[in-house]
């Protein structure tokens, strides 16, 4: 079984698909009617999504940083980690199909200006759990994990679904959690899906990754040594190092816009409580950004300020059930010399919705933010999680903002 780590409170081919006696007809038809369904849905989704989103206010304190935030996913049951490709048109993302247990990876077209969900493409294989899509730098190819190649993707698929009955039988809403398949790989491929180019081999997890600015390297995280660690290679999977070596998980790496550093998260000092850490891009001068009685997760850089934005909870309080919401944070990166530590300042929250705010990514010219946010629950913020985006007030932000230890903004 994978090990699992706690972190916040395509369907596969029918039997007999291969059968050598094939009726177009039959088929050309079941093709038109799926796609009609599917745009259906779709409309139908766009117009819930247009009435939840006219009805939901913002709070006093998002309205200071955030323009009225759009629902970017919809027609599946679950969807997130969202980024955007260099040129803002499209955006990958992980969602669960309806009928079928794990993320698959998707494509969608976006448009800047005005931000909706559109038609999504499929591109992983269509079994098995994916997760952690990221397009390469010149727009070509996508990256992403999936353990499609499980020998045992039968009894992993009923498992997940047996439990789901189980859960639905009895009403449970389980907390989330993410599953180190020892099955998972990275693999890259054109963005229609084909050209599937398998980069890692080694026996266990690897996932969790995302291509350096100039694309020439590979952040991925694996537990091929005992604990998940963070790695790098070349693009073409060659030439593996490793990054980090310190008990506990080591995980969510992504380069800083200058590739000079990375941030990522860990819970080397408590397992499961999630903090902020950064080191320079060989691995070197790994400082914690974070501490305390919370978890911190899913760092993410502006393109052009000198902000990191990440998840964070406070869980000081048992009694009560903790809220993640987005946090940023002016930070000295760019002007630290070789032998400096990376140092923030103070962090500002932008977000208190009732409902989870998390993963959040700042468009490459760095005028919006995409996140994974439940925001169409109504009152208790139990909604299903799908992607928002929202334009930023870089003004407000950056005057809001305090400097790092005292210095100039």
């Amino acid at each position: 079984m994978p090990r699992t780590l706690r972190t916040l409170g395509g369907v596969p081919p029918a039997a007999g698909a291969g059968r050598a006696f094939i009726d177009l007809d039959f088929v050309v038809a079941a093709c038109i009617a799926v796609a009609c369904i599917a745009v259906a849905c779709i409309a139908v989704a766009c117009a819930r999504v247009g009435n939840a989103a006219d009805a939901e206010e913002l709070s006093p304190l998002e309205r200071r940083f955030l323009a009225q935030p759009a629902q970017v996913t919809a027609g599946m049951p679950k969807a997130g980690e969202g980024y955007f490709s260099s040129d803002m048109r499209r955006i990958c993302y992980q969602a669960v199909p309806e009928g079928y247990p794990f993320y698959q990876i998707f494509i969608q077209p976006f448009d800047p200006a005005a931000p909706r969900p559109t038609a999504p493409v499929r591109i992983s294989p269509g079994r098995g759990r994916t997760t952690c899509s990221w397009f390469s730098p010149d727009g070509r190819r996508l990256l992403f994990a999936s353990s499609h190649l499980d020998p045992r993707i039968a009894e992993t698929e009923a498992a997940a679904r047996a439990q789901a009955e189980e859960d639905r039988a009895s009403g449970r809403r389980r907390r989330y959690q993410w599953d180190f398949d020892p099955c998972m790989d990275i693999f890259t491929t054109d963005l229609d899906g084909g050209g599937l180019a398998q980069l890692t081999h080694e026996p266990g997890y690897d996932a969790e990754c995302s291509f350096s600015p100039d694309g020439r390297s590979i952040l991925f995280v694996s537990d091929r040594d005992g604990d998940p660690d963070i790695y790098v290679m070349d693009a073409d999977g060659s030439n593996v190092r490793q990054l980090t070596n310190q008990p506990g998980y080591d995980g969510g790496p992504f380069f800083s816009p200058d590739g000079r550093w990375i941030a990522y998260r860990t819970d080397r000092l408590e397992k499961d409580m999630l903090q902020i850490h950064v080191m320079r891009a060989d691995g070197s001068g790994d400082v914690a950004l974070t501490s305390g009685q919370g978890v911190r997760w899913a760092p993410y850089w502006h393109p052009t300020k000198p902000w990191l934005i990440w998840t964070g909870a406070d869980h000081g309080d048992l009694t009560r059930r903790p809220n993640y919401d987005l946090w940023v944070a002016r930070h000295q990166g760019e002007s630290a010399g070789a032998d400096q530590p990376f140092r923030i300042g103070q962090p500002l929250r932008i977000t208190d919705h009732e409902g989870a705010d998390v993963l959040p990514v700042f468009s490459p010219d760095g005028g919006l933010l995409m996140w994974t946010a439940s925001r169409d629950g109504g009152a208790g913020g139990r909604g299903t999680s799908q992607l928002w985006a929202s334009r930023i007030d870089t003004a407000a932000i950056e005057a809001a903002l305090p400097a790092v230890d005292g210095g100039d903004r």
